[in-house]
C-alpha cells in the first residue's frame, strides 16, 4: 500500500459482503465510516437502483453499466489491489473504469477528442505505467528520440504541460486505461 489510507463510506445492503469490503478495505490501510467520507464504495446488485450523487466520489461494484454520474465502476468480483487502486485515483478525481467497460454517456465521446496515432496511444499508455522514455523506447523497439517526438505531438494534441497531465487527460477521457 502506498500513501495513507481513505475513509469510506460503504453502501452495502448484503452483511456478509460488507464485512468482506470492510475486511478489504482495512487490508488496504482504508478506514469505513458513515460521514465525511473520501470516497463511497457502492454495491450495486442486478436490478438495484444505484446510489444518489452523493458527497464524495462514488465507486460502484456492478456487473453492468455505470450512471453518468458515478466517478467509478468495477466488476464485483474485483481483487483486493484493484479496489485499492480504484478507491485512490476516485479519490484524487480520475475516472474509473474496468478494462473492456465502454465509457457511458457521461464522458466525452471520441469526436471530441484530438485524434491520436496508435503509437501516441501506446506511448501515452506506457508513461501511465510509470515507465521512463529509456523503457518506453525498449518497450517499443524505438529510439528515445522517437519517444519524445511522440511526448511532444501528445503534450499539443491533449494541451498538456506535463507528462501527468497528458496521462490524466488520457485516464479521464477514456483514451487509455492502466
Amino acid at each position: 500500500m502506498s500513501g495513507g489510507g481513505l475513509q469510506v463510506r460503504l453502501a452495502v445492503t448484503d452483511p456478509v459482503r460488507r464485512r468482506g469490503l470492510a475486511g478489504m478495505l482495512a487490508a488496504s490501510g482504508h478506514s469505513v465510516v458513515e460521514e465525511a467520507a473520501d470516497v463511497v464504495l457502492s454495491d450495486l446488485l442486478p436490478g438495484s437502483t444505484p446510489p444518489p450523487e452523493a458527497e464524495a466520489p462514488v465507486l460502484v461494484l456492478s456487473d453492468g453499466p455505470a450512471p453518468d454520474h458515478i466517478a467509478g465502476a468495477l466488476p464485483r468480483a474485483v481483487e483486493e489491489a484493484q479496489l485499492d487502486a480504484a478507491l485512490r485515483a476516485v479519490a484524487a478525481g480520475l475516472i474509473v473504469r474496468a478494462p473492456g467497460v465502454a465509457p457511458s454517456a457521461g464522458f466525452r465521446a471520441a469526436d471530441d477528442l484530438p485524434t491520436l496515432t496508435p503509437r501516441e496511444v501506446e506511448v501515452l499508455s506506457l508513461v501511465g505505467q510509470g515507465l521512463t522514455n529509456k523503457a518506453v523506447a525498449r518497450r517499443l523497439g524505438i529510439s528515445v528520440h522517437t519517444v519524445k517526438f511522440h511526448l511532444e505531438a501528445l503534450f499539443s494534441k491533449l494541451e498538456a504541460a506535463s507528462r501527468a497531465e497528458a496521462v490524466a487527460k488520457g485516464l479521464r477521457n477514456g483514451v487509455i486505461e492502466i
